[in-house]
């Protein structure tokens, strides 16, 4: 595993990292979730990325269990907060960050994040107000370092420009061969002011493993039947997408390892990308997904690929 420097931070994070959107605590059993964190561990993993949202607490609730026996300098921890908790609970306001950042410790079972980002942007509370907040946060000693997901390049710009608040060090965006409007402005803006990318669904919520073949009904065991985890992905099921992807194979195989594997090593060409998070509900899957760390692909053949993708998007 191969680790990189998370913006201007003291953080080195492994260049593969684990997520819990959809799984921990939701859609995978805890028995199961208990062997990919393991895993995670025994392969180089030391990022691990969660929300409050995620499960309503339950996947912060477990990874704390599962995380309070390990030597808490053995992890880097990123929680985010955002999404309504309850009717009342929702936002960045300065009454919701200091109350979130609270209930996540608990759930996490540890005095600090090392990581804590805004899960959106929130349009309702004042962007000083947020920065504050966050900046209270961490002088507190509860998170070490604060970041962002999905902001637009204006609201990146505008916090940049605030004097006398903390500084961002990540950046949380979607991010894959599939979905590349990050390049436009947001990396850009991010590598110039020392903030990093921490990107999500790097494999388009798995259809970038190759797995979905065009007109075949999707794998018993795959994410796309599940009640829990598909929903999200039923726009990157389209038939051209599919075709699409199934003319990368080859290119896969021309390089020497698996479509996942070339897919995350593309993401991970992009120096602003300091880790891809990946989901895992079985160990194996973090096996083959590890190994892309590192890993060398000759550029002309992420030419191709970007060649037979282009112009296909995610509907939204």
């Amino acid at each position: 595993m191969k680790y990189r420097k998370l913006g201007d931070s003291d953080l080195m994070v492994s260049e593969i990292s684990l997520g819990s959107w959809l799984t921990y605590g939701v859609g995978v059993e805890r028995d199961k979730a208990a062997a990919c964190v393991n895993r995670s561990f025994e392969l180089g993993i030391n990022f691990i990325d969660t929300a409050n949202v995620y499960g309503r607490g339950a996947a912060e609730s477990v990874l704390g269990e599962l995380l309070q026996d390990r030597p808490r300098d053995s992890y880097v921890l990123a929680t985010k907060v955002f999404f309504p908790m309850s009717s009342t609970d929702k936002g960045l306001s300065k009454a919701q960050i200091a109350k979130q950042i609270d209930a996540s410790l608990q759930r996490l079972k540890v005095d600090h994040v090392d990581l804590y980002q805004c899960h959106r942007y929130d349009a309702d509370t004042p962007l000083e107000e947020t920065m504050e907040a966050l900046s209270l946060v961490v002088k507190q000693g509860k998170a070490r370092y604060i970041g962002f997901s999905e902001w637009r390049p204006e609201q990146i710009q505008a916090a940049i420009d605030l004097p006398g608040v903390e500084r961002f060090v990540s950046s949380q965006p979607q991010y894959s061969l599939l979905w590349r409007r990050p390049e436009q402005k947001v990396i850009p803006l991010s590598a110039a002011n020392g903030i990093s990318q921490i990107v999500w669904s790097p494999l388009a919520q798995g259809v970038l493993s190759g797995k979905y073949a065009p007109g075949a009904k999707p794998p018993a065991d795959s994410r796309a039947t599940s009640d829990e985890m598909s929903g999200p992905m039923q726009d990157w099921l389209r038939p051209e997408i599919l075709e699409a992807v199934r003319k990368l194979k080859p290119l896969a195989e021309e390089a020497g390892c698996s479509l996942s594997q070339f897919s995350l090593a593309w993401v991970l060409r992009e120096p602003n990308v300091a880790s891809a998070i990946v989901g895992a509900s079985r160990p194996d899957q973090l096996d083959e997904n590890a190994a892309a760390s590192g890993l060398t692909v000759d550029p002309a053949l992420f030419a191709r690929a970007e060649a037979i993708v282009a112009g296909l998007e995610r509907v939204r």
